[in-house]
C-alpha cells in the first residue's frame, strides 16, 4: 500500500481520537452498519480529497464498510491532523497522502497520487482533484462516473465550469444540502472558526469589534459566536439582501473602508480573494488580528501586506504572524504598527484548531456518504452537471439526527395532511 504521511508512530493516538469521534456521529454510524450489511458501494474506487481530520476518517471508514476503495489526501496544506493520518494506514489500512504543512508541490503530488488509482467517483472539498482531473488528466476523466463537493467555494468553482461547458461528468453539490450547510456551515464554522483564533491567539472576545468579512451561512454563524462572546461585530458585505439581513440581526454594516479603522479582530469568510488589501492594512490599528474561514488563502492580499512590511516580519506565536509595516522616522514620531496574520491566512479553524465538532460533521458526512451510494445507483441517468442532494436524503438524515439526540417531533394527522393537499377549503 502506498502512501504519505509525517510520522507513522501517531497511530496509536490517531486511533484514539478516531473513535472519540465516531462516538458522536450517530447518524454516519448507522449508515455504515447498513452499508456493512448491504455492501452497496462494491465495485467503486473513490478518490477523496478531504481535511484529514478524525470526522473525515470516519466517513472513509464508513464507505469502506460499503464495499468502496477509498485513497484520501488532504485538502489543505495547513488541515491534516498527522496522527490521524498515521492510523488511517497503520490501523485501517486506507492509503493516505497528507501531511500537515505540506509544501504546493507536495500537495499537488498528492492529489496526483489519488488519481494515478483511476478512481470512479471523486469527492472533493475545494475543487482542486476536479480542476486537476479536468485540466491535467483530462484522458482520466471517461473513467469517472459521478463526484461530490463538500464546501461552499468548490460549488462556486463547479457551477463556473457546468457554465462554460467543461465539467464533464455529474458531481453532486453535497455544501447546498439543507443538513450541511444550515448546520455545518453555521453552527460549526460559527463555532470553529472562534475556537481557532482563541487558540492561536488567547484573545478576550468580550470587548473586541470584530469585522466580518461575508454574511453567508458560515458568516453568520462567526458573527453570531462573536456577539454570544461579547464582541461587537461589524458586517462588510456586497450582497444587499445579505447586508440588509445583517442589519434586521443586529449588527453594524458598513463597507470595509470603513470598517478597517475600528475592527480588533477581522474575519473573512467571503470565498472570493482580495477581500482585505492594501488600503485596509493601511487604515488598520496597531495590532490588528487577521484571520480566513474560506477556504483558500487568497482572501487576505498577504503578497501586499509583505511588499509593506519590507521584511519587518516575524513569528510571535506558534500560529500567529507579526508584520510591521509604516514608517518610524517620520518627524521623530514613531507611525509603525503592527498587523498580526492568524495561521498564514488559511483555513483558521483546520489550521490552529481542530475544525468542527464531530457532532456537527455528522450530517454532513452522513450527506456524502449517500450522495456517493445515491450518484452510483444512478449514475446512468445522470449528465454532467452540479445536482442537489436529493431531497428525501436530507429529510432522512434530519431525522436520524433527531432520533440520535433523542428529539421526538409531531406528526401529521390525515386531516391536516388532506387539508394542505386541497384548495376547497377557505376562510
Amino acid at each position: 500500500m502506498e502512501f504519505d504521511i509525517a510520522d507513522a508512530s501517531l497511530a496509536e493516538l490517531g486511533k484514539q481520537r478516531i473513535e472519540w469521534a465516531g462516538a458522536c456521529m450517530d447518524v454516519l454510524s448507522l449508515i455504515g452498519n447498513r452499508f456493512e450489511a448491504e455492501r452497496p458501494l462494491d465495485g467503486l474506487k473513490i478518490a477523496a480529497c478531504l481535511h484529514v481530520t478524525t470526522e473525515t476518517a470516519n466517513l472513509c471508514i464508513n464507505l469502506v464498510k460499503g464495499g468502496a476503495e477509498v485513497t484520501l489526501c488532504a485538502s489543505n496544506p495547513l488541515s491534516t491532523q498527522d496522527d490521524v493520518a498515521a492510523s488511517l494506514v497503520n490501523d485501517y489500512a486506507i492509503p493516505t497522502f497528507a501531511i500537515k504543512g505540506e509544501s504546493p508541490d507536495q500537495y499537488y503530488r498528492h492529489i496526483d497520487a489519488l488519481l494515478d488509482q483511476h478512481p470512479t467517483i471523486t469527492m472533493d472539498d475545494g475543487c482542486d482533484l476536479v480542476s486537476r482531473l479536468h485540466s491535467l488528466r483530462e484522458n482520466q476523466v471517461k473513467d469517472v462516473i459521478a463526484g461530490t463537493e463538500e464546501t461552499t467555494t468548490g460549488v462556486i468553482r463547479l457551477k463556473a465550469m457546468q457554465q462554460e461547458g467543461a465539467l464533464k461528468y455529474p458531481i453532486v453539490a453535497v455544501n447546498d444540502a439543507n443538513t450541511k450547510h444550515l448546520f455545518d456551515n453555521r453552527y460549526g464554522t460559527g463555532q470553529s472558526t472562534l475556537d481557532g483564533i482563541i487558540r492561536a491567539t488567547n484573545v478576550l472576545l468580550a470587548g473586541t469589534t470584530v469585522v466580518v468579512a461575508g454574511y453567508g451561512y458560515c458568516g453568520k454563524g462567526v458573527a453570531m459566536r462573536s456577539s454570544g462572546m461579547g464582541a461587537q461585530v461589524i458586517v462588510c458585505e456586497v450582497d444587499p439582501l445579505r447586508a440588509l439581513e445583517a442589519k434586521m440581526d443586529g449588527y453594524r454594516v458598513e463597507p470595509m473602508a470603513e470598517a478597517a479603522r475600528k475592527g480588533d479582530i477581522f474575519i473573512t469568510v467571503t470565498g472570493d480573494k482580495g477581500v482585505i488589501r492594501q488600503e485596509h492594512f493601511m487604515a488598520m490599528k496597531d495590532g490588528a488580528m487577521l484571520a480566513n474561514a474560506g477556504h483558500f488563502d487568497v482572501e487576505i492580499d498577504l503578497d501586499v501586506l509583505e511588499k509593506l512590511a519590507q521584511g519587518r516580519s516575524r513569528k510571535v506565536r506558534p500560529m500567529v504572524d507579526e508584520f510591521t509595516i509604516g514608517s518610524d522616522s517620520d518627524g521623530g514620531r514613531n507611525n509603525t504598527k503592527r498587523i498580526l496574520v492568524i495561521a498564514q491566512g488559511r483555513l483558521v479553524n483546520l489550521s490552529a484548531a481542530e475544525g468542527h465538532p464531530a457532532a456537527v460533521m455528522d450530517m454532513s458526512f452522513a450527506n456524502q456518504a449517500l450522495a456517493v451510494e445515491w450518484a452510483w445507483r444512478n449514475a446512468n441517468s445522470l449528465s454532467p452537471q452540479v445536482y442537489p442532494v436529493p431531497a428525501d436524503i436530507d429529510t432522512e438524515i434530519a431525522a436520524l439526527k433527531l432520533k440520535a439526540m433523542g428529539v421526538a417531533i409531531d406528526t401529521l394527522t390525515d386531516e391536516q395532511q388532506n387539508y394542505l393537499s386541497s384548495w376547497q377549503s377557505g376562510t
